[in-house]
């Protein structure tokens, strides 16, 4: 019997998410989800209808759509963002609701109504590269459009994206909305608390696979955690911090932007049972370093690591931090890495929310179950993973999954 060939076309895919999504339905659930409907039903599907484009799918708070030219696409995304500009400027800043949009050019599996593939992929890892209220396009698309439409293409060069493999080249498309939105974003501040105050960057993953670029979040995640534990210190939670992932950023606009004196940044490589981290805190307003350090160690110590890397940056941070607070904030170590390890993974995954990756997730956190019963962070993310299905509809049975 023949195989069964599959099914491609060629088409510009479309890729948008809503940025900081977390962090909004935290502060207003049934508001955010309201105000998301109201944009998909009267604004996102008339407009990419009208420039002949077709809605994949709708995935919480992201959007897949493709059109048959490129042309067209970056036209819908353009007007989309102008349309939310518009929509926003009635809004309070807490009530606002901020796209990303990435755009690819490729041939796409064909799956009955869903596509797939390479193009697909791409296409997601351009959005979360973008800036609120931006739109990237790769170099397939810029080569199609260039010249066609009244914008001006910012080459950003060759993008190392998240689990692809060769470099994707990246354009920056520019309107004068949109210039003037980032030049807003370049001056505009928040004042800064009378706390100290600090925003923990992504880590680079630096192990040279891009499967450990949970390890990398995870560790920040973490400290993120243990630093949030100091009743006198402000910690940016890390919605707002991880929006500047795979960027090339100015630490003195990200201070003003956070409004925050303090930024951390730093690396990871993993190699086997061995961890390597530099980590560095910098000065939000000068841009220079206050701490520089670098920690080696086997990954059986990684508890005892995270809370030293939070110690130091709390040890040099100027105020009224009591130190011998972090001793009884400390938490109780695991004896399996194996299961905090998946417990980094399971994380990560659930913060992609989609079907696949929400069980994705339970898989991984019910295996670091398995390999430590006692472990308290395993549980607690399970039961947002099953909290999370059953509000976004994941599982036929609601009920069933509150009842567990």
């Amino acid at each position: 019997m023949a195989e069964e060939r599959v099914q491609r076309r060629l088409a510009a895919v479309l890729s948008a998410d809503v940025v900081g999504y977390s962090r909004l339905v935290e502060a207003d659930e049934a508001g955010t989800v309201a105000r998301l409907k109201t944009l998909q039903c009267e604004l996102i599907r008339p407009r990419i209808a009208e420039d002949g484009g077709r809605i994949v799918k709708l995935m919480g708070d992201g959007v897949l759509a493709e059109f048959g030219s490129a042309v067209d696409a970056v036209r819908s995304a353009l007007s989309l963002q102008a349309e939310f500009d518009r929509h926003n400027a009635e809004l309070t800043e807490r009530d606002r609701i901020e796209f990303r949009v990435g755009i690819n050019v490729g041939d796409v599996i064909i799956d009955d109504d869903d596509i797939h593939g390479d193009c697909v992929n791409v296409a997601d890892r351009l959005q979360g590269l973008c800036a609120p209220g931006a739109v990237f396009v790769s170099g397939s698309v810029y080569e199609q459009v260039a010249g066609k439409l009244d914008v001006r293409f910012e080459d950003l060069g060759e993008q190392k994206i998240k689990n692809i493999a060769r470099p994707i080249r990246v354009y920056s498309v520019h309107t004068q909305a949109i210039a003037a939105r980032e030049s807003a974003v370049r001056t505009s501040s928040l004042p800064l608390p009378d706390k100290p105050s600090i925003a923990i960057l992504p880590f680079a993953n630096m192990s040279g696979d891009p499967e450990q670029e949970y390890f990398a979040d995870g560790m920040v995640d973490e400290i993120i955690t243990q630093l949030s534990r100091f009743p006198d210190l402000v910690v940016i939670a890390r919605n707002s911090s991880f929006t500047y992932k795979g960027r090339a950023v100015r630490v003195q606009d990200v201070g003003r932007v956070l409004g925050v004196a303090h930024i951390v940044e730093g690396s990871v490589r993993k190699a086997g049972h061995r961890v390597r981290i530099s980590v560095q805190l910098i000065d939000a307003a000068t841009g220079s370093h206050i701490w520089v350090e670098r920690y080696d160690r086997e990954l059986i110590d990684i508890f005892d690591l995270q809370d030293e890397i939070a110690e130091a940056i709390v040890g040099v941070l100027p105020g009224r931090i009591e130190l011998a607070t972090a001793e009884r904030l400390k938490r109780k170590p695991i004896s399996d890495m194996a299961a905090y390890d998946c417990v980094l993974a399971g994380k990560i995954h659930h913060d992609r929310v989609t079907p696949e990756d929400n069980i994705e997730a339970l898989r991984l956190l019910d295996k670091a179950i398995a390999l430590a019963p006692d472990y308290a962070t395993a549980w607690a993310w399970k039961a947002c993973t099953l909290g999370q299905a059953a509000t976004l509809g994941y599982v036929e049975d609601p009920e069933a999954v509150y009842r567990q």
